[in-house]
């Protein structure tokens, strides 16, 4: 098993009805779906970071509605994957590590990578402090050179069109590392899902890509049933010879799995795959929509809380205990995020050039890089 990284909406405690089960056990030593298992500190620990990233996302619904962000778009329902996901990257900079083509219902990636929360709540918020964007983009466009990051887009699967890039440098440089890509099933319908599939086949120039399509079955309002023909996104890798699978994206166990059986693939092939993951959307697509939840969609971190409870391996009070942590977590960073600066106009010319030999042509154009004032 891989090494792991180190009106409103509904509070924590809500969802679906929770037995107390037996008290945590010291015999408990793996929690299984059906024939997968995972250690229980491993289970533990995507847990933790299951629930953190929904405290996470459901303190950011609420700063939407109340005033303190302008627009609310997420991924509650998809924690499982989201996490699984973080927990296995290759965390780096440069070819040598995994490259991350995300989109914006990848805070669980983020956090089980490593991002403090706050993070998060400062892009939301639009603050001069936001890392990822200095306050210049929707929440979730993340971007961390320092892990490979690359910048998040709003133009819908667009990074399918670039994973090819960075895999092309990662298979020239040689190694291990792998180009990872996210996208939504409603934007396979765009030709640049099309494009990764082409450009990521082609004879003696195969490329490795990770293509991840977490499927809530909806884009926007539509339902996928009404645009697709095939069953399964997976079926779209067959006529190009790519390797694929269909997962439970709500079944943390599972999902491991798939995740580290296509990473393995990708790293020791040097070849693509198309990873699907059926996935939960419990407050619809953006606060545009009202972000209201959604209580007949399976819950990824209700069920997985019983299956933990019901294997011994925590209680009913622990789980308290941990959603209670990481709520507190999520107000304490949306606190400390109003409390910081916000861009002024004068930064609207601000970290629009890189250096380059025209700076002596064009003085004024060149403003100088992030973190510099």
């Amino acid at each position: 098993m891989p090494e792991t990284n180190d009106e409103g909406s509904p509070d924590l405690e809500s969802g679906l009805p929770r037995r107390r089960g037996r008290t945590a056990s010291a015999g408990a030593v793996a929690i299984r779906s059906g024939r997968e298992a995972v250690s229980v500190e491993l289970a533990l620990t995507i847990f933790r970071q299951m629930v953190r990233t929904r405290a996470l996302e459901e303190r950011s619904i609420k700063m939407s509605k109340s005033g303190e962000a302008f627009f609310w778009v997420g991924g509650p329902g998809e924690e499982a994957f989201n996490v699984c996901l973080g927990l296995q990257v290759h965390k780096g900079r440069g070819p040598a590590y995994d490259y991350l083509h995300l989109h914006y219902r990848n805070s669980g990636v983020m956090l089980a990578m490593g991002m403090p929360m706050i993070d998060h709540s400062r892009q939301l918020a639009m603050r001069w402090t936001d890392p990822h964007s200095r306050g210049r983009n929707f929440g979730g466009h993340y971007c961390v050179p320092k892990w490979n990051v690359v910048p998040v887009t709003s133009v819908i699967e667009v990074q399918f069109a670039m994973a090819p890039g960075t895999a092309l440098v990662q298979k020239r440089h040689g190694g291990e590392g792998i180009s990872i890509v996210v996208g939504g099933e409603a934007g396979t319908a765009e030709g640049d899902f099309e494009t990764c599939l082409n450009w990521s086949t082609r004879p003696g120039n195969a490329l490795p890509v990770l293509m991840i399509v977490t499927n809530n079955r909806w884009g926007i309002s539509t339902d996928l049933g009404t645009v697709s023909s095939v069953k399964r996104i997976a079926d779209r890798a067959t006529p190009y010879g790519i390797e694929a699978e269909t997962v439970d994206g709500n079944d943390p166990v599972a999902t491991w799995h798939a995740i580290d059986r296509a990473m393995r693939h990708c790293r020791r092939e040097r070849k693509p795959f198309l990873l699907e993951a059926v996935v939960s959307r419990l407050h619809g697509h953006s606060s545009s929509s009202g972000a209201q939840r959604d209580w007949t969609a399976p819950d990824a971190l209700g069920l997985f809380e019983q299956k933990l409870i019901d294997a011994g391996a925590i209680d009913a009070e622990s789980v308290s205990a941990m959603k209670a942590e990481a709520k507190a977590e999520a107000d304490a960073a949306v606190a400390e995020t109003m409390k910081e600066p916000q861009p002024t106009a004068e930064d609207v010319e601000r970290f629009t050039y890189a250096p380059s030999p025209v700076d002596v042509v064009y003085p004024e154009d060149y403003t100088g890089l992030p973190g510099r004032r």
